[in-house]
């Protein structure tokens, strides 16, 4: 990979180690002629990208300068930047000199210097090339024709726009636009590889660092706002030769990445997507790609937000069905996986921090970004009683799950089918009563598993159906067929026999 190199022909040496000083900084190497006569000689050994030539040199001025070069063959078509305190005077003198592409009125600060470097940078070849040949130049660089797709996120929302470019697995850039920022999400295959903003805070970002990551802070001047191409190609260069840990810097682009989607999602004045098939992800993210799940960085983006976790109490939690609802797990942690196993049916969070070992903050803010998602749903909690139920019967089956999910009773829980999926409910909750029929053999054996473990020793058994065919002894027998009154007394009538 070259080098972009800057060839300065001044006779100041303030400017000379003032600009060297300043693109030194930003990655470009950076030549220094005091003379027009080794001005022109680097100019041909080194062949710079861009030459920033000062108006006024000993013996000459720049314009004769400029003619010289486009008279050497090698030279011809470097883009030349000319700087002098004249200003318009002095330029109109450059006006029909093709090789020179831009201005650079002195005094000039820092950030003129670097914006008007980098432009040189980006187009002046092009721009040679429009004024040597006549060929037309673009109003916009690098502008595709139109979007694949746009629209206004107040119709649809965000979390359905990339769910949609997830399940049809498409490559390409989505910018999303707010009030005052415009974020742009790239994806391959339907997965997120980066996000990077050009007028989103890089202290927004530096300040939610964590300590083992704070060091990396000044990356993000390149890695979010994406920066030069001399600067990115500077870091791809660096991960090329093993210079940079690959491994922390794919954690820093995670933390960028999240923390850029989490304010897409919480900012109050989201306007418009549009999504452009195709576009390539750049170099420095193509060669760290994150691979990661929305699911994913919206729970980090809940994790690394400096805002207090909201309160929970009195709300419990569980899953929320959804048609056509994306459920890519990639990048999300085990940990925070497995809490959605303990989903199925509502729980506050001081229950489903006592089941997962997870710190209360830490699960409320995982909740959070979960119900970001859309994964999961918040309810106002209330005390029920949980009852499981294996079941066979069609519509005794629909009748429990009826009462089971009515807002109108204090009971709740599942309905299954067989003793394997009635198995899997016991390893992850303990219910208050089982519902089981008394002439099922597999039933019989449940029974026995739930009498020896200690864990579940306050379950209460309802057998239902004729007890002269019970293969187990039951706390309370109902006979079919029965109803949700039925239910409802027996589990009544156990609760006041436990109490008793």
């Amino acid at each position: 990979m070259s080098e972009t190199t800057i060839l300065v022909i001044d006779d100041s040496a303030t400017i000379r180690k003032m600009v060297d000083s300043h693109l030194s900084k930003e990655g470009y190497r950076v030549v220094l002629a005091p003379t027009a006569e080794e001005g022109i000689e680097f100019a041909q050994q080194v062949s710079p990208n861009v030459i920033l030539l000062d108006h006024q040199l000993p013996g000459t001025l720049g314009i004769e300068v400029a003619k010289q070069l486009s008279e050497i063959p090698s030279a011809a078509c470097i883009p030349v930047v000319v700087s002098s305190t004249l200003r318009k005077q002095a330029y109109i003198e450059y006006t029909d000199q093709p090789n020179v592409v831009d201005s650079l009125p002195k005094p000039y600060t820092a950030e003129l210097l670097k914006t008007t470097v980098a432009n040189a940078v980006e187009n002046g070849a092009m721009i040679v090339a429009s004024q040597s040949g006549g060929t037309a130049v673009p109003e916009v660089i690098g502008e595709q024709s139109n979007a694949s797709m746009t629209g206004n996120l107040e119709v649809f929302g965000l979390r359905e726009i990339i769910d949609f470019l997830n399940n049809s697995q498409h490559t390409g850039m989505l910018e999303v636009e707010t009030e005052l920022d415009r974020i742009y999400i790239y994806l391959a295959q339907g997965r997120v590889q980066a996000a990077v903003s050009t007028s989103f805070s890089i202290e927004r970002i530096a300040e939610t660092l964590p300590p083992k990551m704070s060091e990396l802070a000044p990356l993000l001047k390149f890695t979010a706002a994406t920066g030069f191409s001399s600067q990115m190609d500077g870091l791809v260069e660096l991960l090329d030769k093993k210079v940079l840990d690959p491994r922390m810097l794919k954690a820093l682009l995670r933390h960028q990445a999240a923390v850029l989607i989490h304010h897409c999602f919480t900012c109050q004045n989201v306007r418009s997507f549009s999504f452009e098939i195709g576009r390539e992800t750049p170099g420095l993210f193509a060669k760290t790609p994150l691979q990661i799940s929305l699911a994913a960085l919206l729970v980090d983006g809940c994790l690394h937000s400096t805002v207090d976790s909201e309160n929970t109490d009195g709300f419990a939690w569980s899953r929320k069905a959804q048609r056509g609802q994306n459920l890519d797990r990639g990048g999300l942690d085990a940990k925070h996986m497995k809490l959605m196993s303990y989903l199925d049916d509502p729980a506050p969070a001081d229950q489903l921090a006592e089941k997962t070992g997870l710190d209360e903050s830490e699960l409320c803010r995982v909740l959070t970004g979960l119900e970001m998602a859309e994964w999961i749903e918040r309810r106002e909690h209330r005390q029920t009683r949980q009852v499981l139920a294996m079941e066979s019967e069609r519509d005794a089956a629909n009748l429990l799950r009826n009462l089971l999910s009515s807002d109108n009773n204090d009971l709740s829980g599942r309905v299954v089918r067989d003793r394997l999926g009635l198995q899997l409910l016991l390893k992850r909750t303990t219910p208050y009563a089982v519902l089981l029929p008394l002439d099922n053999p597999e039933a019989a054996d449940l029974v026995a598993a739930i009498r020896a473990n200690d864990d579940l020793a306050n379950v209460r058994i309802i057998g239902i159906g004729d007890g002269s065919q019970a293969g187990f002894e039951a706390d309370i027998t109902i006979p079919r067929p029965y109803d949700a009154d039925d239910i409802q007394l027996a589990v009544d009538e156990v609760l006041a026999v436990a109490t008793a």
